[in-house]
């Protein structure tokens, strides 16, 4: 792997931004940053930059099922791998594959083959898979949304471990319903076991959220979608995830699955330590609209949404440079708010901000180039270029 410099532009540091600043690169970690007038003697190749460009650290992906044709879902060694080169095109550089609710010989096909495809082909210049995000089969049929009610199953801990066992230890998250019978015993189990234990596709109210919390949940799946609302008589799981500080919450910012005074009215209610943007895509992200696959089921992708043939929306086709985008757009947070929900917040939800989440020494040197209109013009995981514009 050899080692590279960039110049000219601005970078986002953990610290500030450096006005046309540099990166030294080595051996796929950020070895250096500072002002290129403090440049120092090198043996790096050099990449030279615009100057109206600001290198931003890559974004991370909790919730994604698929891209570019692939689902993690297919289990297959070619559909994570279609998905990890593709990732880098919208700023992603890490991931969790993401599961739906499907009968249990799916899942646990999709678990075991990402468990293979981390242990042997997580290679740098793809996008990095962390592991796993479980979404369902332990929610409540009636906010299934585009999950299938036939395969739904009760919460679990024996079932969730074969699970675990499966995955060889990679599910980091889990999207369960609470108020289901076990559910706050699933939590806890989860909690001790450093899982991250997700309210979603959940009908809870808000004192059966406040139990939830108690037993260790800490994150919900993309707000507002999947779960019982705000109603002023009962703030339901969406006024819970709002008010509970300990509650990290997920958010599909397309304008499509939340309108964007929603999503400003989160970033209010939360502040931007508390959010975390997903796509929730699915296969059809980067294809054109048509007939596609998600979970058994049939879903028309056209004029940006993705939806079954009763309506439901089923997942997106939301690219992660466009959430940072549109949530900047939105609410009208800068730049450097807007990674932090794409960057770091993820990477301290998922423990894994030792090493991703910020451009600083020693991490890996998972970075995004954003040209003047906040555009991916390239990307690098762990040190390797991955995507050129």
């Amino acid at each position: 792997m050899k080692d590279l410099i960039l110049i000219n532009a601005s970078v986002l540091t953990q610290d500030g931004m450096i006005e046309k600043g540099y990166i030294l690169i080595k051996d796929g970690k950020i070895a250096e940053t500072g002002p290129i007038s403090s440049l120092p003697q090198h043996q790096a190749e050099v990449v030279a930059l615009p100057e109206d460009s600001t290198i931003v650290p890559g974004f991370i992906d909790v919730h994604i099922h698929g891209a570019g044709g692939a689902d993690t879902m297919d289990a297959t060694t070619e559909a994570l791998t279609t998905m990890a080169k593709i990732l880098p095109e919208e700023g992603t550089t890490s991931f969790l594959a993401t599961t739906i609710t499907q009968e249990q010989k799916a899942i646990i096909n999709a678990l075991e083959n990402a468990a293979e495809y981390i242990e042997h082909h997580n290679q740098p210049g793809k996008a990095e898979v962390l592991g796993l995000h479980l979404e369902g089969p332990f929610i409540n049929e009636s906010r299934k949304g585009a999950q299938p009610a036939q395969h739904i199953l009760t919460p679990d801990i024996e079932q969730f471990m074969r699970m675990q066992e499966a995955s060889g230890n990679n599910i980091r998250l889990v999207t369960l319903a609470p108020e289901k019978e076990n559910g706050n015993k699933l939590i806890a189990y989860l909690a001790e076991n450093d899982v991250i234990a997700s309210v979603g596709h959940s009908d809870a109210t808000y004192g059966q959220m406040a139990e939830a919390v108690k037993a260790g949940a800490t994150h919900v799946t993309h707000l507002f979608n999947g779960m019982r609302g705000m109603h002023h008589r009962d703030p339901g799981v969406a006024g819970a995830a709002l008010l509970f500080e300990e509650l990290k919450i997920e958010m599909i910012a397309d304008g499509i699955h939340v309108v964007p005074e929603m999503v400003d009215l989160s970033i209010r209610a939360k502040g931007t330590d508390g959010v975390i943007l997903i796509t929730d895509s699915m296969r059809a992200k980067c294809l054109k609209s048509g007939t596609y696959d998600l979970g058994g089921q049939e879903v028309s992708v056209a004029d940006g949404k993705a939806l079954l043939a009763d309506g439901t929306l089923a997942g997106s086709i939301l690219k992660m440079k466009d959430a940072l985008t549109n949530i900047m757009k939105f609410t009208g947070v800068s730049l450097e708010e807007a990674v932090k929900l794409a960057s770091e917040n993820p990477a301290r939800q998922l423990k894994v901000f030792d090493r991703k989440g910020s451009i600083a020494s020693g991490k890996d040197a998972d970075l995004v180039v954003l040209d003047r209109n906040h555009q991916v013009a390239m990307s690098f995981c762990r040190g390797v270029p991955s995507y050129t514009r």
